[in-house]
């Protein structure tokens, strides 16, 4: 078992998620945030798409978050980030911060 990954994520807040200053409503993050998990299922690059759409500061360069081991994430993530295969993407994420997606990149 790996004690650490590097991944980038897309993050949607929503009004009231944590740490938010969004706007749009929960079913509204999530509608997009599928709209983007399709969007990267159909080839588009993951890096624009965190740059055009995350509201996390690491949308800037294209999602990374750079390598972390267990115990640095929130659960929800940290499973999810260590669940996937190197190139993998997951599915939506729910976490108290918003809805993410996931690209494991090593």
């Amino acid at each position: 078992m790996t004690d650490q990954v590097k991944a980038s994520h897309i993050l949607l807040m929503y009004e009231g998620s944590e740490r938010s200053t969004a706007t749009r409503s929960k079913e509204e993050a999530l509608a997009r945030i599928e709209a983007l998990a399709e969007e990267i299922a159909n080839g588009s690059d993951f890096g624009q798409l965190a740059a055009e759409n995350s509201d996390c500061p690491s949308g800037r360069q294209g999602g990374d978050l750079g390598p972390f081991g267990r115990g640095q994430m929130v659960g929800a993530f940290e499973d999810a980030a260590f669940g996937l295969e190197v190139g993998e993407t997951s599915g939506v994420v729910e976490t108290d911060f918003g809805y993410h997606l996931i690209l494991r990149t090593g």
